[in-house]
């Protein structure tokens, strides 16, 4: 039998070897990686480098905020950084480490949304990187806010500063619900002169931007309208239990009940083949684009970020029709189909879509059969990335992408690994 003092040092020998060559050094999330087995090897050693990633790209700022980079572009997407951190919740209860930089990466993007609401990229000395105005980067930061608040119970991410932003999101977002009349913004990459195309009153809120960072071509983007739902009912609940201010929830749940009635009564087109569905983008004059985007929020992911259930009849309507040859953004190839993007190579598909499509999947040989996509897509970098040729995945866009890596660390442990998901927001408010 070893001795303890030979199982401490293999340990520490493991912990090591996959240690991350710069960044952070969170002790839970280093050990969690050393200790991950799977009898797939090539699963276990993707699965490790996937998890680790964002402790490569995230960093402590002198202010006492932490700042996460996109991976190998210099700058902190609000989308990004919320969605590369997600999987460090499941860590965050028990580590004082992971807590901490949570609540300063909370911190520091509460402070980017004061700089500027309509921007949805800033630099580590805050300065606006993009200002494409995109929906879902308001709605990101605050269902990070409320998921840590309620894996955690810590409520300390609530500060004054955090308040302003909450305000400012919610200012934004009633701004645009009526675009035409209130607001200012345009952006040279917009029709019309950079206002965008004419757009009708729906009670939803318009955006220019996808979460692609490309151009709407009609700014009522359903995806990210559904992600503004769950965002909204987030930040009542925060106004409400944390603020104890009645008046800023009731304004939340108003504007959130209003979008959700715009999808409904706008957001939905009715199929010949696929029967009733949702839309990808409208104008709220009856104009519509049926498709989706691998970038999230997309239609695809309708359940994981909290908008409706995997068994909703409207979902699998959409999904039965974005998962087909029927959807222009839906591409097959001899190693992996699924959804790809306009903003890469045409006919090249995205990890992203391929893990929304295994998260949101109803049946575990489904949900193995994309692992198995997504396994093959490794180059030989055991890293996922933007975008990969489906006929040769060593063809790929963006060499350090830190997103779609949090993302799959997060499919294998709530797919495989029995781990419960966390929800971005409460269905019942």
């Amino acid at each position: 039998m070893r001795s303890i003092s030979t199982f401490l040092g293999l340990l520490l020998i493991a912990l090591v070897a996959v240690a991350p060559a710069s960044g952070l050094e969170l002790q839970s999330i280093v050990r969690a990686a050393a200790e991950y087995q799977n009898p797939n090897p090539q699963l276990q050693t993707m699965f490790r480098a996937a998890l680790l990633d964002t402790t490569k790209l995230a960093e402590f700022a002198p202010d006492g905020t932490a700042y996460v980079k996109t991976g190998d572009i210099p700058a902190e997407w609000l989308r990004d950084a919320s969605a590369q951190v997600r999987p460090y919740l499941y860590y965050a209860k028990n580590d004082p480490a992971v807590r901490g930089l949570l609540r300063a990466i909370i911190a520091r993007e509460a402070k980017y949304v004061q700089i500027d609401p309509y921007a949805n990229a800033f630099t580590l000395d805050y300065r606006v990187w993009e200002e494409k105005y995109e929906l879902d980067s308001l709605a990101y930061p605050v269902t990070l806010a409320w998921s840590y608040w309620h894996e955690t119970g810590d409520k300390a991410i609530f500060t004054p500063d955090e308040s302003k932003a909450l305000d400012a999101i919610l200012a934004t977002m009633q701004r645009e619900q009526d675009h035409a009349r209130n607001s200012r913004y345009t952006h040279k990459e917009l029709a019309d002169d950079g206002k965008g195309r004419p757009s009708g009153y729906t009670g939803m809120i318009w955006t220019g931007f996808r979460p692609s960072d490309d151009a709407c071509y009609y700014n009522y983007l359903i995806p990210s309208e559904m992600f503004a739902v769950v965002a909204l009912g987030d930040m009542a609940q925060i106004e409400g239990q944390v603020y104890h201010d009645k008046a800023k929830a009731a304004q939340a749940q108003k504007l959130r009940n209003e979008v959700q009635r715009g999808i409904e009564k706008f957001g939905m087109v009715t199929d010949k083949k696929y029967g009733k569905m949702y839309a990808y983008e409208v104008d709220g004059l009856g104009k519509g684009i049926v498709t989706d985007d691998a970038n999230v929020p997309s239609l695809l992911s309708a359940p994981y970020i909290g908008y409706t259930t995997v068994n909703n009849q409207y979902y699998l309507n959409t999904r039965a029709f974005l998962l087909s040859q029927d959807n222009a953004s839906y591409y097959t190839g001899n190693v992996a189909r699924g959804i790809g993007s306009y903003h890469t190579p045409d006919h090249w598909i995205w990890p992203l879509a391929l893990v929304m499509e295994g998260l949101t999947a109803n049946s575990q040989p489904e949900k193995q059969d994309v692992l198995n996509q997504l396994l093959a897509s490794d180059p030989g970098d055991h890293l996922l990335h933007e975008s990969f040729d489906p006929n040769d995945p060593k063809r790929y866009t963006r060499a350090d992408f830190g997103w779609p890596n949090a993302l799959f660390s997060e499919y294998v442990m709530t797919s495989f690994d029995g781990v419960a998901p966390i929800p971005m927001g409460d269905p019942s408010t």
